[in-house]
């Protein structure tokens, strides 16, 4: 896919080739691309475009013959309707005002609660949560980013009304949330509204991709499950307004902002159109850490609905790289066989299904800190329980559905606590997700990764290091409290837990000790436990 701005108006691409053509895999470039042999098509649709039914131009509102004559035949028509059937005729007023508020209750989420009723003409702002405040608006709205606000167009109210709320959804962090842009939410009479360059047919929600936006664990906390917990239940009819846009994170998460909103996301600050919605609503809904509590969304959606959410947003590209693959594994044979080598045959033993039978252990790797230092032996310990052990170390630069497909075929996942750990989401509900813990961190581990991965449906193993495991070891002496108080270090601060834990730290398992989880996950895999997924050979 390819990324471009074009008059204020973010895209995304898909290159497609002409038939016959060699399929390869392409890189992200922020560029046009170039080379005769390739199209060009729209990932989204245009705004304005004749085949889209939100995001349509203002047009001139001239009064044609034709018009005029209609519009008079059905007024005629609906005269004669009501003296003939009165009662039917208001039956069918009434059911089509209850089924607008039934819409505009379902764009509140259609839970109770403050708010959960917002008539027409009206702003209420729901800041009952510690964790995010939310505002609803219905009416006439009108985007204008010159002001950084939206307008509520209001003939009949005249009070001055405005509401302020930065759309991010970590209210209690106050460094945070000040870097936060605030957006406002004002009535306004017709005389003082900004003229509609854009008029859409659906509502707009409005978050802010700031904050601790570039830490996977921010992206998806504060971020992408927040939006599926607000939008999900609008089916796609929705168009998203991103405060403090970032290209790089479309190009991260287009494939699953693509199943939440049928229509372009619009970046608040750079689009200076003046757009138009029948109702917004102004930052997010958050239940917890990496979860979604069924009881508090409208239609009773799970953290099992976001992962079948994720498999429909990569389903195509991990179906474009298998092909790749399958390719490349059929050119190398008939490379060998011009060459005339002589294709091994399998040697005796275990069959290659068998192999296949074999569960899937993925280590995620890091760099930096928290770091395993020995690695390599981790892995032939797994490799000797029984286990196909697959390597991978994420990198900011990692197409993210390459870490899914790599993880959502897993049988198991062991990594050491940090934001990578969020990659848990990935993998098939009744697979073990093995964390390992160093000092220092057994609360955050548990709340952050652990507790949401059980609830999940995973079976969670937090390995808590013992001292002589970690680095720090080596740097301070037996008995130092570093060692054998991490909790009591803790009360020192976050920035002292941070430089000294999270910082500082790699962890060398005892091997002898770590055998005894691998096998356990093991015989709880070839139990059925979570069920051994067969993988197809290249073809």
């Amino acid at each position: 896919m390819v990324q471009q701005q074009q008059q204020q108006q973010h895209r995304i691409y898909i290159l497609q080739f002409r038939k016959g053509e060699p399929e390869q895999e392409v890189a992200c470039k922020v560029s046009q691309p170039k080379g005769a042999g390739r199209r060009v098509m729209y990932y989204y649709q245009d705004y304005g475009s004749s085949g889209g039914k939100s995001g349509k131009p203002v047009q001139s509102r001239a009064l044609g013959l034709r018009r005029f004559l209609a519009m008079l035949l059905l007024s005629f028509l609906c005269v004669g309707t009501l003296f003939v059937a009165p009662v039917s005729f208001l039956s069918f007023v009434h059911s089509d005002e209850g089924g607008a508020a039934a819409a505009a209750a379902a764009a509140r989420g259609g839970v109770s609660g403050p708010c959960s009723s917002v008539g027409n003409d009206s702003l209420c702002c729901d800041r009952t949560s510690e964790r995010a405040d939310i505002c609803f608006a219905r009416g006439d709205l009108r985007m204008h980013s010159a002001s950084a606000s939206f307008q509520l167009v209001s003939a009949g109210n005249s009070t001055a009304e405005e509401e302020r709320i930065r759309p991010y959804t970590r209210k209690w962090e106050a460094n945070v949330m000040a870097t936060i842009d605030e957006v406002r939410l004002r009535r306004v009479v017709p005389g003082d509204a900004a003229r509609c360059d854009v008029r859409h047919d659906v509502p707009a929600v409005l978050f802010s991709t700031g904050g601790y936006t570039g830490n996977v664990y921010h992206e998806f906390n504060d971020g992408i499950l927040p939006l599926f917990v607000t939008a999900h239940h609008l089916r796609r009819r929705v168009v998203l307004v991103i405060l403090e846009y970032h290209d790089w994170w479309m190009t991260k998460y287009g494939d699953v902002v693509s199943q939440l909103s049928a229509f372009p996301p619009i970046d608040f600050t750079a689009d200076r159109r003046v757009h138009c919605f029948p109702e917004v609503i102004a930052g997010l809904r958050i239940h917890g850490e990496l979860t979604v509590d069924p009881a508090r969304t409208p239609e009773g959606k799970s953290i099992g609905d976001f992962r079948r959410l994720l498999d429909d947003a990569y389903r195509g590209r991990i179906e474009f790289l298998e092909r790749l693959e399958r390719r490349a594994a059929r050119k190398r044979l008939r490379l060998r066989h011009r060459r005339g080598a002589v294709v091994p045959r399998a040697p005796p033993g275990p069959s290659h299904a068998d192999d296949d039978r074999r569960p899937r252990l993925v280590i995620v790797a890091r760099t930096g800190s928290r770091v395993i230092e020995n690695e390599a032996d981790v892995a032939a310990l797994a490799a000797d329980v029984g286990f196909d052990v697959r390597v991978i170390r994420p990198e900011p630069t990692t197409e993210l559905c390459k870490i899914y497909r790599e993880l959502n075929t897993s049988d198991a996942m062991v990594g050491v606590h940090g934001a990578a750990m969020t990659h848990f989401l990935f993998m098939r509900p009744g697979k073990v997700f093995i964390q390992v813990v160093p000092l220092g961190t057994d609360w955050a581990a548990g709340a952050y990764y652990g507790e949401p991965a059980e609830r999940m449906g995973l079976r969670y193993v937090g390995y808590k290091i013992a001292p002589e495991e970690s680095s720090l070891s080596r740097e301070y002496p037996t008995g130092d409290p570093v060692l054998t108080d991490p909790a009591g270090v803790a009360q020192r601060g976050w920035d002292v837990t941070k430089k000294v834990y999270l910082d500082r730290q790699n962890v060398r398992l005892d091997l002898a000790r770590f055998r005894e989880e691998l096998v356990g996950a093991h015989q709880y895999l070839l139990a059925g436990g979570g069920g051994v997924r067969r993988r197809r050979a290249p073809e």
